[in-house]
């Protein structure tokens, strides 16, 4: 249930409660498209970080929701199975790997990610790869623990 007074409208309360500050609505909605649209990482790995995020966040709307891009991309619905087992899965690729581990520190010890961490992702990835990855991983774990907080978590708000 929302915790601020949220009008009615589509999308229900996650798309509706930018209209509460709709000088900051369009800022959101860059942020969202430009991890679904401008990334350049693989749909695949960006997707398998985005759901680490949501699984750590708890948000069931997120665990569900799978963007027309990455649906597009041809993402496997079994790509989702084992994320949380990452580690030992063998299905994964060495890069799926590093972005659900990156995206799993980056939520939970931010500390931790220390140089012999960036040396194994400076292996698999380039540089601009990893400043994609971290701000993928930043507007995931960003907006979604915003509506979580906000208790607009339970549809979402994205349209792509």
């Amino acid at each position: 249930m929302a915790r601020l007074d949220v009008p009615d409208g589509p999308g229900g309360d996650a798309a509706m409660i930018w209209t509460l500050r709709p000088q900051l609505g369009g800022m959101v909605d860059r942020m969202i498209r430009g991890a679904y649209e401008q990334s350049i990482l693989p749909a695949d790995e960006r997707e398998l970080a985005r759901m680490r995020i949501a699984q750590i966040n708890d948000c069931t709307a997120c665990s569900g929701f799978r963007a027309q891009s990455v649906l597009d991309a041809g993402v496997s619905p079994e790509l989702y199975d084992h994320v949380g087992a990452y580690a030992s899965y063998p299905g994964y690729t060495a890069r799926q790997r590093l972005a659900i581990e990156y995206a799993e520190r980056f939520a939970t010890d931010h500390a931790s990610i220390d140089d012999a961490f960036f040396d194994r992702l400076r292996g698999s990835f380039s540089d601009p790869e990893i400043l994609d990855l971290t701000l993928c991983v930043a507007v995931f774990l960003g907006l979604g623990r915003s509506l979580s907080v906000l208790g607009v978590d339970q549809s979402c708000a994205v349209d792509l």
